[in-house]
């Protein structure tokens, strides 16, 4: 009972400790799994009590962050169990955050949607606002890493509204980060300095100098935009900061890779050299697979620059091949992640519904690639097995690209959605679906006696397309489409050649002149045989 008592005695103390290393707890591993395993002791006579089972969590994610998933999962696990029990949503909805953390790392991006999905959900009125927040921008994170970067957009509005709000400017430092880092990913480099010419902006304001993790999102984006001398003095200030700010164990190979890229822009290619060859030896100390394979790309790139063409050319080979084992280890990591967080979180019946939306675009209600990715091969397996052949469609919006330019993204966003509801008109059988792949490319998988039809259901479509009130949105500017169609004859055929196939037929399309449907020789016999 003496123990007891000292223990509850303390807890607002340990408690406050606990904050502190939730703060830090990339920083330094070692030091922080050390406090921590002093911290769970002191706490354990009070097993049920919250900052304890915060704590065990907490140790979760650092040995998480030193590899070792099975054992995470286990902690998971455990606090999970507790939380349940015990109705603490703030610590089911941590549970989740650490699980999307645990599957976007090994390559399993709409799981890692799908958690974040769930951890905000679970947020109650008791959780602090800077947690609240910072939940918001992980679920942005998560909604730019599947590609859905209206949604991210969204959110990491949302997120630095509500840390302005409440006046946490670190917290706004980060949403602001991260959300011009997304669009530097989303292919959007103009959008990502907008966005950090507001960064700037409030970092000036408040005399805090951008901290590294920052200065390598401007150098990345000021490359992008070819203004290199910003870039390297960026990418410079990083690593000297490097050593002492608190940043991710393995930041540093991040930011030679960076360097490396500025130096190489500004024709210093020995300098380049150096700085990639110290971010491949990090990569290779410290097992980063998938940086590692985006170093030797620009080592191959630098090599070219030289005229070392050969050396060049094998070196890109070995990117290649390290991105595909990398690939293959996400996979095999995946598979082992996804079983225990689905034994962690006990989530199978508790989340269909956000299952449901990891597979579905959030702009367009459509199915996704994920959802492709999954469905599709069963549907080509009945097929090869001596069903009925399965009918892909892939649809492209034409001069797509004009409409965002000429107009703004907000229109184009407006063109999709409408388009969406036109796709999702079409008659694609029992089995079949429609799905958004990304962008303005689009998919109807049509099976069953209806795929004939569908296909000129789908020639159908591209007249509504055609004679759909437009003007609203796009003003004078025409909205049409090009469609490729083929099939999947009994045979053997994988989600590559039959998307291939499509894709070519949509390129022929595109050949003949735009707002066309393109029927291709596997598409015809199919439609053929169906009709006798």
């Amino acid at each position: 009972m003496a123990a007891r008592g000292k223990a509850a005695d303390s807890t607002p103390e340990l408690a406050a400790e606990l904050d502190v290393l939730e703060d830090r707890i990339g920083w330094d591993l070692t030091e922080s799994l050390a406090r921590l395993d002093r911290l769970i002791e002191t706490l354990r006579p009070l097993g049920d009590s919250d900052v304890f089972w915060r704590a065990t969590l907490l140790r979760a994610e650092a040995v998480e962050r030193q590899g070792d998933v099975a054992t995470a999962a286990g902690l998971i696990g455990e606090v999970h169990r507790w939380a349940a029990e015990h109705g603490s949503q703030r610590l089911i909805s941590r549970t989740h955050r650490l699980l999307a953390r645990i599957a976007t790392n090994s390559g399993d991006l709409g799981g890692g949607l799908e958690h974040m999905l769930q951890c905000v959900t679970a947020l109650g009125d008791d959780t602090p606002p800077a947690e609240r927040i910072l939940a918001l921008i992980k679920l942005a994170d998560a909604f730019a890493a599947t590609g859905s970067m209206a949604a991210a957009r969204e959110r990491f509005e949302q997120a630095f509204a509500a840390a302005a709000e409440i006046g946490h400017l670190e917290r706004q430092m980060t949403a602001l980060n991260n959300y011009a880092y997304s669009e530097y990913e989303a292919g959007e480099p103009r959008r990502s300095w907008a966005v950090l010419q507001r960064l700037r902006a409030l970092a000036e304001a408040h005399g805090r100098p951008l901290d590294a993790a920052e200065l390598d999102t401007v150098a990345r984006v000021a490359l992008e935009l070819g203004h290199v001398e910003e870039a390297e003095r960026a990418a410079l200030a990083a690593l000297e900061q490097y050593p002492q700010a608190p940043v991710e164990a393995d930041a540093q190979a991040a930011y030679l890779l960076t360097f490396g890229m500025a130096r190489h822009r500004r024709g210093d290619l020995e300098g380049a050299q150096t700085a990639l060859g110290g971010s491949a030896e990090l990569c290779e100390r410290h097992g980063l697979g998938r940086l590692a394979a985006g170093v030797m790309t620009e080592q191959a790139a630098v090599l070219a620059s030289a005229g070392r063409f050969e050396d060049a050319y094998h070196r890109l080979c070995e990117a290649n091949a390290a991105e595909r084992r990398q690939r293959d280890a996400d996979r095999e990591k995946q598979a082992r992640n996804l079983q225990a967080a689905y034994e962690v979180a006990d989530a199978r019946q508790q989340a269909e519904s956000f299952r449901d939306q990891a597979r579905r675009d959030p702009l367009t209600g459509l199915r996704n690639r994920r959802f492709v990715d999954e469905h599709l091969p069963a549907l080509l397996a009945r097929g090869a097995a001596g069903g009925a052949p399965v009918i892909a469609a892939l649809l492209d919006l034409d001069h797509f690209k004009r409409i965002n330019d000429t107009l703004s993204h907000q229109a184009g966003d407006a063109v999709l959605v409408a388009f969406a509801g036109l796709v999702a008109q079409v008659d694609v059988g029992a089995d079949g679906f429609a799905a958004r792949l990304g962008g303005e490319e689009f998919l109807l998988v049509m099976t069953g006696a209806a795929a004939p039809e569908s296909i000129m259901k789908v020639a159908d479509l591209r007249q509504a397309v055609l004679a759909h009130r437009w003007a609203p949105i796009t003003g004078e500017l025409p909205v049409t489409v090009s469609i490729g169609i083929t099939a999947a004859m009994p045979g053997a055929t994988s989600i590559a050649d039959l998307l291939g196939r499509a894709d070519e037929a949509l390129y022929a399309a595109k050949r003949a002149g735009r707002n066309r449907v393109h029927l291709d020789e596997l598409a015809d016999v199919a439609d053929r045989r169906q009709r006798r």
